[in-house]
């Protein structure tokens, strides 16, 4: 184990085609779910754990993010910096256009439409446990499919008993899905491509180095993307914090 990042970066500069029509009027990190925003929920989890600085990327409706996140910064932490984006640079794009906020030492990112209920550890504690940076690039957060509320996809990764990923084939059905959270170290970025792309790539290039690692979430986990998605997790959330045995 290594030093915890302090420093996080959130993604929210998508386009959110699978939420709309909501999105056509509201970047899609602004839609409440139980009465919070999908991005104020990631930006809580940052902040319970201490970290110093949040750089948020920007695109889509981006003067309504950028208010909402000015307002919050006024009110709560963690201090935040944004990274404007004049053109839709996807994950791995936006990373690298906000390297010179995010430092040269390992750093948290999170997708801005990301929900979770923590198990007995916050899972940002676990993954800055089990970072260690000797060994590792990129360590995933990874969901069991089985139990990923929403989810119906055929899983991304399989995670072996030591805690390495591997990626499944086009033709195999894995039992983990990216969970949307991650620590990366910024070594992963050295020629790195320009312009738009995925954090996919990165992750290609970590797992063909075999420095690719994952933990798998204790907690609960919900797949947001759709508006009929933010209606179910709602009602999910509703159930779940309901008391039981009352009248």
């Amino acid at each position: 184990m290594t030093a915890a990042p302090h420093v996080a970066m959130v993604l929210a500069a998508g386009l959110g085609k699978r939420m709309r029509p909501l999105t056509e009027t509201l970047p899609k990190p602004l839609i409440p779910v139980a009465g919070r925003t999908l991005i104020d929920r990631v930006l809580d989890r940052f902040a319970e754990i201490g970290i110093e600085r949040a750089v948020v990327n920007l695109h889509h409706h981006r003067g309504q993010l950028e208010a909402h996140l000015k307002q919050r910064a006024e009110q709560e932490k963690p201090p935040l910096v944004l990274s404007p984006e004049t053109e839709l640079l996807e994950t791995g794009g936006g990373v690298v256009h906000a390297l010179p906020a995010l430092g040269d030492a390992p750093f948290y990112v999170a997708n801005a439409d990301v929900l979770w209920l923590d198990g007995y550890t916050p899972a940002l504690l676990r993954l800055a446990r089990a970072w260690d940076e000797t060994k590792m690039d990129a360590l995933l957060l990874l969901q069991r499919s089985a139990t990923a509320f929403g989810y119906e996809g055929r899983g991304d990764y399989f995670l072996d008993p030591l805690g390495r990923v591997r990626r499944r084939a086009s033709h195999e059905v894995a039992p983990f899905v990216f969970a949307g959270v991650q620590i990366l170290h910024p070594r992963l970025f050295k020629d790195a491509p320009t312009g738009a792309f995925s954090l996919n790539r990165i992750w290609d290039r970590a797992e063909a180095a075999e420095r690719l690692w994952g933990v798998a979430h204790d907690g609960l986990w919900y797949h947001v993307g759709t508006p009929a998605d933010v209606a179910a997790t709602e009602a999910e959330l509703g159930h779940f914090r309901r008391p039981r045995g009352g009248g």
